[in-house]
């Protein structure tokens, strides 16, 4: 999936601008943009390997949540003289809204891993009588489709269209010449939404076990020329570009070398299941050299998954404050707004 925009942030920050921009206000924007680099730096693979792992997966959503963290505070510092502006609106009402819808099919497929993990613990916990009932129930329940796993490709392709359609049809124009708060607040957006699409559609790919969900954005050096600014041809530099173009790089390099998106851990716990299973169907009985790293293993996976699904319950309780402040600051605009009429 190819997301392929055109560059917002020259019509935000141009060069000869940059006067008009206040030093508190591109103190917050470098500050913000730093940890953003930083952040996605932090979730480059730092060994080869062909499978993601839950502890990147851990990682990831943890990132998420204090980066969506940051962007509320970001908004909360410059709020004093802002009022609600298109683009937070659109961020939080309907982008908003697609994230969490996100958030809710990830912890659906978390808790549909540990239903399964459960299974194998019933399935093991008499090693003189394995259960190949219960295993059998672990494989019909690990075969079978979430659909709302399977509807997040439509989910993402929507999120994908909403920002394109923001970024080079309306809320950049509206901008251009507009308060100064509006483009800080637009330039970190910008960067917050890219962190996450990519991260999700990482997160949808890895649970469907399709690496065909996994976005592949492109980021132009130099967007289509605003036709005020045609004298202009010098490139915006974003400082987390690259860090965000070498994880891509990696994951796509990596992650995705054989097409299928597979989870490690959740890998080799069936692999160790099957070869139990084999075993016990040829009437032996599983060596506690078998059984226990398996076990070992199902333990482990449980609790990352739990890890997991904790971190994504964070990140869905920041987005909801978000939207709920940035609801409240629109009822406080309006009550104000009829007032003045009246």
């Amino acid at each position: 999936m190819v997301f392929s925009c055109r560059h917002p942030l020259k019509a935000l920050f141009p060069k000869k601008n940059d006067a008009c921009i206040s030093s508190h206000l591109l103190s917050l924007l470098n500050n913000f943009e730093t940890s953003l680099t930083a952040s996605i730096a932090e979730l480059v693979p730092k060994k080869d390997d062909h499978f993601i792992t839950v502890s990147w997966m851990i990682e990831a959503m943890h990132s998420l949540c204090e980066t969506h963290q940051s962007i509320s505070t970001l908004i909360a510092t410059t709020d004093e003289d802002l009022p609600v502006s298109d683009m937070e609106e659109s961020m939080y009402a309907d982008i908003g809204s697609k994230l969490l819808e996100l958030c809710t099919a990830f912890t659906s497929e978390l808790s549909r891993l540990n239903h399964g993990n459960m299974l194998l613990k019933i399935a093991f916990s008499d090693l003189e009588e394995v259960s190949l009932s219960h295993i059998d129930s672990w494989r019909q329940h690990m075969a079978s489709k979430n659909p709302k796993i399977e509807n997040c490709v439509e989910v993402l392709s929507s999120l994908v269209e909403s920002i394109n359609d923001n970024l080079h049809h309306g809320l950049y124009k509206k901008v251009k010449k507009g308060c100064e708060e509006e483009k800080v607040l637009m330039r970190a957006l910008y960067g917050v939404r890219v962190k996450t699409l990519y991260i999700f559609s990482v997160f949808a790919a890895a649970f469907s076990g399709s690496s065909k969900n996994v976005l592949k954005i492109t980021i132009p050096k130099v967007m289509e020329e605003v036709e005020e600014w045609e004298e202009e041809k010098e490139e915006e530099v974003i400082p987390w570009e690259e860090a965000f173009m070498e994880l891509q790089n990696m994951i796509m390099n990596t992650f995705l070398s054989n097409k299928v998106m597979v989870i490690k851990d959740v890998k080799a716990v069936e692999a160790g299941v099957e070869m139990v299973y084999a075993v016990v169907q040829e009437g032996s009985v599983p060596s506690s050299l078998m059984v226990e790293p398996l076990k070992q293993s199902v333990m482990e996976l449980s609790e990352k998954v739990d890890l997991v699904s904790k971190e994504t319950s964070c990140l869905f309780d920041t987005v909801t404050s978000a939207r709920d402040a940035m609801f409240e600051r629109l009822r406080t605009k309006y009550e104000d707004e009829l007032a003045e009429s009246n």
